[in-house]
């Protein structure tokens, strides 16, 4: 892409990628966000600590490792006593709605399941929510293989939440992906 994703703005003149996630999540209702990150990322760390909603910036000491390393520095930030869960989802779907993340965390209180996903026309996508009863199995996932593994073993427990929002399937990888979100010529 030529620059950071999470810094690039949401059509022309908009909030950046991880701002509009950031508001997403805390409007749908997620007590804390964490923004998970390359070490000395420091235009990253300076967008974070100008949100308008609680957030931290973690550092991710093994990024290249891929993104189960980065879904597990945000564990190891959050995993204390009184959290239940860990709501996952990439910054290149910047546009998922906050009605979305709502219906996923009450999803997750109905159901106490140890998997809560979004799912759009039968496609699945994300968020995902990993209550704790997983945490040590994504500890013990294979990096290469990734948190799909986990989610794989958990099967007919994990519990996928229809939704009508076309962003749960969003991945902004390529300049034509970008610019079929509205996003300015790079």
């Amino acid at each position: 892409m030529g620059r950071p994703k999470a810094l690039l703005p949401c059509g022309p003149g908009g909030i950046t990628f991880v701002r509009r996630l950031a508001l997403s999540l805390a409007g749908g209702g997620v007590d804390g966000v964490l923004v998970v990150g390359r070490q000395g990322d420091a235009a990253l760390l300076a967008e974070v600590d100008d949100f308008p909603v609680p957030a931290r910036y973690v550092e991710n000491p093994d990024a290249e490792a891929g993104q189960l390393s980065s879904l597990l520095a945000g564990l190891a930030a959050v995993d204390r006593p009184g959290v239940l869960a860990l709501l996952v989802t990439p910054v290149d779907a910047p546009l998922i709605e906050p009605a979305t993340v709502a219906a996923l965390l009450d999803t997750l209180r109905s159901t106490g399941a140890p998997i809560v996903r979004a799912t759009y026309q039968g496609r699945h996508g994300h968020p995902v929510i990993f209550g704790r009863a997983v945490f040590d199995d994504l500890r013990q996932a294979d990096l290469a293989q990734g948190a799909r593994a986990v989610v794989r073993a958990y099967g007919a427990r994990v519990v996928n939440v229809a939704v009508n929002d076309p962003a749960v399937l969003g991945d902004v990888d390529t300049p034509d992906d970008y610019r079929a979100l509205g996003g300015p010529e790079l």
